[in-house]
């Protein structure tokens, strides 16, 4: 018998009400177990603070001896935190313009579904386990300024008066030197000088270009299919005092989901800000996209969205690097970059040990001629 017009309307009220608010293609899992793998961008796989492992190797034996996922994770981040020769995260990352060292970081557990976050945090050496304090020990996602740095003191961390070492200090000395000691001026002139003199120190070999914007992002997934991510950063060469970037927020500089995957980035954190571009490359994944594709549909749409001259090069392209490490449920991963080279890598370890992986790059040549 046909059904009544009543009987139709309910029977569509209950179908509707069975689906999700918005239609969307299910989430990538995994058919079975997944084999354990650790991503990071490149100064995962290269700085060991006197040891014997790097952050990567580090976190990849950890989890395989059944650690927790952002547990093993944060121990990998620490040894390049703590490292001082990499001046881009931590202890001797370089300073800001009043020549202290502000630090950011963000984490976020798959599992527990779960996030902490700092910002502008000065004295304590390593931000991801302060991050990872927010997360277990209250109800907020983020903590900045002189206010992370009374919890950390309250949750039992060394606060210390100063993180620089001799090199970022000389760094700052000489960044000092080549720009006008007043930072309020014209916004256009002090946007000027003060990159012109960062590129300067680039080319005379004191700066390394790619830790301009320096960051470390580590992401992985265990056998059991737990996903995990975490980002911490020294932030964006003598920037503006107060100034936070993308690593710290959650969309941006770091984004997990653990049905679908995890994503993080390096690179100029105000790009990758404008378009929540780690969030954006979760949700292309779990529409089914592999990592690669869906990092590099974040690349385009940055592209798109920088119409700035200021921050376009001689091409019509951005004149500036960003860099996105995407892992999906399945143990896929990528590393993609606004520009390539030999030298533009990202660091993975698995049973096959560390090694370190071109990535692809969305445009040909450089940010600068």
């Amino acid at each position: 018998m046909s059904p009544t017009r009543r009987e139709f309307v309910k029977a569509g009220i209950v179908a509707a009400a069975a689906r999700p608010l918005f239609a969307q293609a299910p989430a990538v899992v995994p058919s079975k177990p997944a084999k354990p793998v650790v991503i990071s961008s490149a100064n995962g796989n290269k700085f060991k603070n006197g040891g014997p492992r790097t952050c990567v190797l580090e976190a990849f034996g950890r989890i395989v001896q059944g650690e927790d996922v952002l547990d093993s994770l944060i121990a990998g981040v620490n040894v390049v935190e703590l490292d001082p020769e990499d001046d881009s995260v931590g202890y001797g990352g370089v300073p800001d313009a009043d020549g202290v060292v502000q630090l950011d970081s963000s984490c976020m557990h798959g599992p527990k579904r779960r996030a902490g976050a700092v910002a502008a945090l000065e004295g304590v050496r390593t931000p991801s386990l302060v991050a990872r304090a927010v997360m277990e020990t209250t109800d907020h996602h983020l903590l900045v300024g002189k206010g992370a740095q009374d919890f950390a003191r309250k949750m039992g961390f060394k606060i210390e008066h100063d993180l620089n070492t001799e090199h970022s200090r000389r760094l700052w000395l000489e960044w000092k030197r080549k720009t006008d000691p007043e930072h309020y001026l014209d916004p256009a002139k002090r946007g000027e000088a003060a990159e012109r003199a960062r590129r300067e120190l680039v080319a005379l070999g004191l700066l390394h270009p790619e830790r301009m914007y320096g960051t470390i992002n580590c992401d992985a997934i265990s056998a059991r299919g737990e996903i995990c991510g975490v980002t911490t950063t020294s932030g964006l060469a003598f920037k503006i005092p107060g100034r936070v970037g993308d690593s710290p927020i959650l969309g941006a500089g770091l984004y997990v989901d653990g049905a679908v995957g995890a994503a993080g980035s390096t690179g100029r954190g105000e790009a990758n800000l404008f378009g929540l571009s780690s969030f954006l490359i979760v949700e292309r994944m779990r529409d089914g996209a592999h990592p690669k594709d869906a990092a590099l549909a974040a690349l385009k749409r940055i592209q798109a969205a920088t119409v700035e001259k200021r921050l376009l090069n001689g091409r019509g392209t951005p004149n500036f690097q960003v860099k996105f490490y995407a892992l999906n449920a399945r143990g896929e991963h990528a590393g993609v970059a606004m520009y390539g080279g030999p030298e533009v890598t990202y660091a993975v370890c698995d049973e096959g040990g560390p090694r370190d992986l071109a990535m692809e790059a969305l445009l040909p040549g450089q940010p600068l001629p």
